[in-house]
Formats: structure tokens, sequence, C-alpha cells
């Protein structure tokens, strides 16, 4: 809001992180199935970045190790450059010089790129990426994330791509929980028939 945004901009686009969030938790709940302290913890440290490096792994030891690196990683490094910012940021001039602005966006390309895989999925990152930029001249602050939402959406909805297109490596968070139920990792995916790649393997 300080940069011009309106608010209901800014709650439209503090719901749409609370749902991602909130999925988050979901998913890596059910992918390293926390116990005790551990649960509670992680929550505080379930972000992009630990959800990224932890579902990115297929060994499961690997993905506790990414989830709690990155999680504790950037927890720490967080707040410690928060506060050599408070303290030293008349030191360090205007931080539009540093290129700081388009530090978060590589950072998120970074996590998102490697992981797409096949046509569509990458045509769909390019399209929102594509109205995001087109809108930022026309919208106030904060609306053109929420465009690139409803573009995504209204792709996502009309499409009927490939089954084994999405994301990589495809990481199923329940295939543990098929297994015990009776050795059928395959689930059948939003209606159509099949069953999701890399399920009960």
């Amino acid at each position: 809001m300080g940069g011009g945004g309106s608010g209901i901009a800014a709650m439209s686009a503090a719901t749409l992180l609370g749902m991602r969030n909130g999925i988050y938790g979901m998913q890596l709940n059910a992918l390293l199935r926390p116990t005790g302290w551990r649960k509670y913890v992680g929550a505080q440290l379930t972000i992009d970045e630990s959800t990224a490096t932890s579902t990115g792994q297929a060994d499961p030891a690997e993905q506790r190790r990414g989830f709690w690196a990155a999680g504790i990683g950037i927890y720490v490094l967080w707040n410690l450059f928060t506060a050599v910012g408070a303290l030293a940021g008349a030191g360090l001039g205007d931080p539009r010089q540093w290129g700081l602005d388009g530090a978060a966006v590589a950072a998120f390309l970074a996590l998102l790129w490697p992981r797409l895989k096949g046509r569509e999925p990458v045509a769909i990152a390019v399209v929102c990426a594509v109205a995001t930029v087109i809108a930022v001249p026309f919208v106030p602050a904060g609306v053109p994330i929420l465009v690139a939402a409803v573009v995504a959406a209204v792709i996502g909805w009309f499409s009927h791509g490939r089954s084994d297109e999405g994301l990589e490596p495809d990481v199923d968070p329940y295939r543990e929980h098929h297994r015990h139920d009776g050795g059928h990792g395959g689930r059948h995916d939003g209606g159509h028939h099949g069953t999701v790649p890399g399920a009960g393997a």
C-alpha cells in the first residue's frame, strides 16, 4: 500500500498468499509427517523456498533435509540482513541502485523454472508473465499479480493437457498412505481416467 496499491488489492493478494501457504502446509504435512514440536516449528518455516526445495527431491531423507535447510537458512539470513539494513541502511544509499528489486523475481524464477515439464506449463507461465508486465503500467501496485493468478486460473479451467505434464519431479505426498491402504498407489486425477504418474512407485 505504501507503493500506491489499494486496500482491496492488498487484501486480495494477502488472501492468495494465505491460501497458497495453507496448501503448502497440507502437502508438506503429508509428505514429511512431522511430529511433536517439529510440526509447530515447521509451520513457521513453510514458505515458497522450503516447499520447493523439499518437493523437488525424490528421496524422503533429502525431502526432510531440503525443507529444514531452506527454512532455517532463510529465516536466519532474512532476519540477519533485515537488521543490517535497519542499522546500516543509510550508508547503503538508494536500494534501487543495487538492483535488489529484481532479486525476488529472480529467486522465484530459479525455484519454478527448472521444475516445469512439458510445453503447456511453460506456455502458461510465459503467458502469465506477459500479462503481469502488460498490467503493471495500468493498474495499482499489487494488482498485476492478481491478474496473473486470474489468467492462470482461466487457462487451467479450460485446459485439458496431458496428465503427465506439470511440475517435475512429480511427488505424491500420499504415496505411503496409498501403500498402507492395500498397495494400490494410483489415484484418479480430477475425473480423468488413469493415475498420477509416479504414485505408488
